[in-house]
């Protein structure tokens, strides 16, 4: 049992880790990102519609990241350009993205339900989760690197921390910014597409509010990839334990599942008391 609680936890964590590193570049450069729910979901549908249709692991990735991207475009516009509230805007790309996916469905699968692959042209997707954790990985190191070794991501904190800094060398800070909500979407886009190819399906609403865990990830990560390594790992093994010990403990099943995120708030409340001893 532990050893499927494990692989089950490293199952969850894969899109909430996807979504929490590229939300990170956002809040580094003080515009929190709250479009990371709509961009998953946006990029489990992309992904799961052109596997369907062209049974290419790659090209389905590629519209992931597309549609994750297009939205991101739509959310910068309207903060940035037409100067918009940017949590509205959030707001606004999350229920998009919803809304949008009900209709593609309903258009090309001619469902609003769940929709499964057409098993007479493909098959369902060998995606490993075990490639998927090692891109990861590699995507928390480079951002590692990108964040505290590069003119980019000093620019980028600096962003936050002292803007005009930045104007009087000439730099616009909303550059950065918007290049960071452009980051954010393509790692939600890539880690939208293994909600969908990992299951073989879309399910409406398959985000399941992984996009808004993610946010508060980035708080008990501390801000640092490292520490969303590891607050991504605890919220997948607390999730995993939930599914495993359903029709086990007598306990009602609302309960049960609303126990990962009441271990996340714990967490969140912990780390907190922990910053004010400090």
């Amino acid at each position: 049992m532990v050893q499927s609680i494990f692989q089950g936890a490293l199952s969850i964590m894969i899109p909430v880790l996807f979504a929490a590193c590229g939300g990170l570049f956002p809040a580094l450069a003080g515009t929190l990102n709250i479009a990371l729910e709509g961009m998953l979901l946006a990029g489990a549908f992309a992904s799961f519609a052109v596997y369907n249709f062209t049974g290419s692991i790659t090209a389905a990735l590629i519209a992931a990241v597309m549609a994750a991207v297009f939205l991101s475009f739509l959310h910068v516009i309207a903060a940035f350009k037409l100067r918009a509230n940017i949590f509205i805007c959030g707001i606004a790309v999350n229920l998009l993205s919803v809304s949008l996916c009900i209709v593609m469905s309903d258009k090309i699968f001619n469902t609003r339900g769940v929709v499964t692959l057409q098993s007479s042209v493909h098959n369902v997707p060998s995606v490993s989760t075990g490639v998927y954790l090692f891109f990861a990985a590699l995507l928390v190191i480079a951002a590692h690197i990108v964040i505290y070794k590069t003119p980019f991501g000093y620019r980028l904190r600096a962003c936050e921390k002292n803007s005009p800094s930045l104007v009087s060398l000439g730099i616009n800070p909303e550059t950065y910014r918007t290049a960071a909500i452009l980051i954010s979407a393509v790692f939600c886009g890539i880690g939208g597409s293994f909600l969908s190819l990992n299951l073989g399906a879309f399910v409406q609403g398959m985000s399941a509010g992984k996009g808004w865990i993610a946010l508060v990830l980035i708080f008990l990560g501390g801000h640092k990839p490292a520490g969303l390594l590891a607050a991504a790992f605890i919220f997948g093994m607390a999730e995993s334990f939930s599914n495993h010990i359903q029709g086990i403990w007598r306990i009602p099943a609302d309960f049960i599942l609303a126990f990962p995120y009441f271990c996340t708030l714990a967490a969140m409340l912990f780390a907190r008391k922990l910053v004010k001893i400090e």
